[in-house]
């Protein structure tokens, strides 16, 4: 029981602001820890290979965070599910869960990367990458495709874990997946001079080694989980089943719909050229430093709002709210000063080019607008997750990603002729939407009815 309750954590009761900063604290360091070793890639081949190769490592993995909108999606979705049973006290429940989550997510990562893998010249060309960036990009986009099941494994099994109130255990396996990708980089991308290829390997082999070390953590403690791992386990529940695909599909189709609106975008920037596409992947990098701590109360919240309206003690999902708003805006200014008076410092991480950093001081107040707006988002997509409502989910997505960031890029961008500060502006702006249909969901009071237990 002991073992049990060290795995399984009730966030129902105690004080709000310790329980979402203690939940978020690992997490925090796993999101660190993962944005330093995307980042990694970047540095290592601004600085080893030049715009060219940041280029197209910038391209690869916009193709590639796009192909993770269905493991995210049903990922995201399972832990929804499983942080509101263990709130309502539906144990039973974990194990038809659990089996449930591993045979879709796993089954629809093959499919997805045998199809992609056919498909990476045409994806290639639709994103307008430069020729002299071609070859490396479609060097890391076959190389990541091919990994595709560590990635969406790895964000399946932290899922679970979050899910029980457990963020220990997620920031090892990122722990495992950044150390391996760091040194792994400096020997195929500095060592071995294996360009854009090695830093794709190295962040599979990273994902893959963390992967495993997590399914054997899951495996030796599968009594403590309810989960056994007998064949029979992974059959699909029938009754889960229904319940999980409603959840997971519209949250699929955000994630695709904001991604694709990021694709579209970025296929304007890389049609002005490498410096453009290497600025715009430096400036993207920079974001999800910031998605370093907003995405870490996002996702603890998201797991208390679960269990808390599962456990029906509604009063505490406005503090959870409260305390998660403070902490990203205090971030995100911080973030905004260092980055108004030390830009060429912090560009300078990436690359030296001249050229890249004389129009990266003109992307200074687009990466301000883009912290903000993680910042005021963050804790209201862990209002609307948690509450496990689907169709709102689709719309944010729709609005965020199709209306608004496609129509103010093109607005913007070609209508009023401001070129590429046009789409980098559209980008930013389209991010405050989730802040305006999440405030007005909070404000409605409808999150007190959660959509999936029953």
């Amino acid at each position: 029981m002991n073992k049990e309750k060290k795995i399984i954590q009730d966030l129902t009761t105690g004080s709000v602001t310790k329980l979402l900063l203690a939940f978020a604290f690992p997490m925090l360091l796993s999101n660190l820890l993962q944005t330093v070793y995307s980042m990694v890639d970047m540095i290592v081949i601004g600085q080893f290979v030049g715009s060219t190769g940041l280029s197209a490592v910038s391209i690869g993995a916009d193709i590639l965070h796009f192909l993770t909108f269905v493991g995210m999606g049903f990922s995201n979705a399972g832990q929804v599910i499983l942080s509101q049973n263990i709130g309502a006290g539906n144990k039973d429940r974990i194990k038809g869960t659990i089996g449930t989550m591993f045979t879709l997510v796993l089954g629809l990562s093959v499919i997805i990367s045998v199809g992609c893998l056919f498909f990476i010249d045409p994806i290639l060309k639709a994103m307008n990458t430069p020729a002299e960036a071609y070859t490396y990009a479609r060097q890391y986009g076959i190389t990541c495709m091919a990994g595709l099941f560590f990635i969406y494994g790895y964000n399946m099994v932290s899922a679970i874990l979050r899910g029980m109130g457990d963020s220990k255990h997620p920031f090892i396996i990122i722990a495992v997946a950044a150390i391996t990708n760091l040194i792994l980089d400096l020997i195929f991308v500095a060592g071995f001079g294996m360009g854009p290829f090695g830093a794709a390997l190295a962040t599979v082999i990273g994902q893959g080694v963390s992967f495993i070390w997590a399914i054997t953590f899951l495996f030796r403690n599968r009594e403590a989980f309810g989960f056994d791992f007998k064949l029979k386990s992974f059959i699909p529940d029938k009754e889960v089943m229904p319940v999980y695909i409603k959840l997971a599909l519209p949250m699929c189709l955000q994630s695709a719909a904001i991604h694709f609106s990021m694709l579209f975008v970025n296929s304007y920037i890389n049609s002005y050229g490498v410096i453009a596409s290497a600025v715009t992947g430096i400036g993207n990098k920079l974001g999800s430093i910031t998605a370093v701590v907003t995405n870490a109360l996002s996702t603890a919240g998201s797991s208390m709002v679960g269990q808390n309206l599962g456990a029906k003690k509604y009063e505490r999902i406005p503090k959870i709210i409260a305390v998660s708003m403070i902490a990203d805006l205090a971030f995100a200014a911080i973030l905004s000063v260092l980055t108004v008076f030390f830009p060429e410092a912090i560009f300078g991480i990436f690359n030296s080019d001249p050229e890249v950093l004389e129009m990266a001081m003109t992307y200074i107040p687009v990466a301000v607008l883009l912290y903000l707006g993680f910042a005021l988002r963050s804790p209201f997509f862990a209002l609307i997750n948690g509450s496990g409502n689907a169709k709102l989910n689709l719309c944010v997505g729709l609005l965020d990603g199709v209306v608004c960031r496609i129509g103010l890029a093109m607005l913007l961008g070609i209508v009023m002729e401001m070129g590429i500060h046009g789409f980098w502006y559209g980008n930013a702006l389209a991010g405050y939407m989730p802040f305006v249909i999440g405030g007005v969901f909070y404000a409605s009071g409808k999150w007190k009815k959660p959509r999936i237990v029953k």
